[in-house]
């Protein structure tokens, strides 16, 4: 991959001595559209992400190219950026810089190259990958090469990064994926509050067992939409419970009080997800901590269904191939992740019958749907990084 993006920016931009970045994509383990709910969530960052190589210039303008699109991203430093929708997936680092202009008036230009191993539309976080990449590599001179040598606030990153998609972009997002992918760790599971941004790691081996991610090779073409209308649900349900009882955040509800003081019944489904999602998260945290491996991936069962029952943003194709996953007993748990109707699902699979494993999904996955997908064994990997 960094072959391709090094002779796709000598085609471009010329020669020149190159620094080389990589940002991870990410993966919920458990704790589905709860982080703009208030509640704790247990993502990771990943193996899969953006790669990009740049070369930092004397103007005060910005060019980034993709391997994947055919646009050029422009970006004058001293001029206002704004949203374009012909700009397609450029609208992501445009929205970044914009915002870093507003606090770092003394951003240099730079010409860069992206490249990705992330799916693409498929709810492993591509477009927090980008926009934090964006961020890091504006940001990365004044860290280094000025005098006053100053390191990169990880965590206001991630902030600056979901201001962007929330204000720039449109996309009602919590922060839970830019979190994720400043703040990831090898090997390790974050528990994040998203509403304090309190987090511990969370050691996640899972001893015999892999995560296989399991791309339907469906567009998330209602994930947007229906993400913004999902929010505005829980907003609705979390104002109905006020009335009643003092809680700081949807999730500090119990059931019992979602039951008793929610009375519309598409909200009490809504809430109840969000309660009983925040449930299976620390249950979970628990159960890694206990090295409780099948009964974590009994909680990954139980989270796709009330994601598809509750929350009803699952759809034919991931309950398909979670219903693939499943059928096979070296198969412990797997569920949907991220915004949902479509996209990828994980599945915590026994390592040495992966590549059986895959054969059968697809196989049975294909007869009902008719379509390829798509396997990723991937790692727990470190979050935004320069390479070495």
């Amino acid at each position: 991959m960094i072959e391709r993006i090094c002779a796709a920016f000598k085609t471009h931009y010329g020669k020149g001595e190159l620094i080389k970045f990589f940002s991870p994509g990410r993966v919920n383990l458990i704790g589905e559209h709860l982080d703009y709910n208030g509640g704790m969530v247990l993502p990771s960052a990943i193996s899969l992400g953006i790669y990009a190589v740049v070369r930092y210039n004397d103007t005060r303008t910005i060019r980034i190219r993709s391997l994947e699109f055919e646009n050029e991203v422009f970006i004058d430093l001293d001029d206002k950026v704004v949203y374009d929708k012909s700009d397609g997936w450029g609208n992501y680092p445009k929205g970044v810089i914009a915002l870093l202009i507003e606090k770092h008036k003394d951003l240099r230009g730079f010409d860069a190259v992206i490249g990705s191993t992330l799916p693409q539309a498929s709810g492993l976080s591509s477009s927090a990958a980008l926009e934090v990449l964006s961020g890091f590599i504006a940001l990365f001179p004044s860290s280094i090469f000025a005098d006053r040598n100053e390191p990169i606030d990880l965590i206001e990153l991630a902030k600056i990064a979901q201001r962007a998609e929330n204000e720039f972009v449109g996309m009602n997002c919590g922060i839970m994926d830019q979190f994720a992918v400043t703040m990831g760790k090898k090997d390790n599971a974050i528990l994040l509050n998203s509403r304090n941004l309190r987090y511990q790691y969370v050691p996640a081996d899972f001893g015999d067992y892999t995560i296989v991610i399991m791309n339907t090779n469906k567009p998330r073409t209602l994930a947007s939409s229906k993400f913004n209308e999902r929010r505005e649900e829980c907003e609705r349900a979390y104002a109905e419970l006020k009335k009643h009882i003092h809680a700081p955040a949807l999730v500090e509800a119990t059931l019992t009080d979602v039951h008793k003081y929610i009375e519309n019944p598409l909200l009490q489904k809504r809430a109840k997800h969000v309660v009983g999602e925040q449930i299976r998260v620390m249950m979970a945290v628990e159960d890694l901590g206990a090295n409780s491996i099948e009964n974590f991936g009994k909680l990954l069962k139980l989270s796709h269904e009330s994601l598809r029952d509750n929350f009803e943003v699952s759809c034919f194709e991931l309950d398909t191939i979670v219903e693939a996953a499943l059928s096979e007993d070296y198969c412990i748990g797997a569920r949907m992740t991220g915004a949902g109707f479509g996209g990828c699902a994980i599945a915590l699979v026994e390592t040495k019958r992966a590549g059986r494993f895959e054969k059968h999904v697809a196989k049975h996955y294909r007869e009902k749907t008719g379509i390829e997908p798509s396997f990723y064994v991937c790692r727990i990997d470190d979050g935004i990084r320069m390479m070495g």
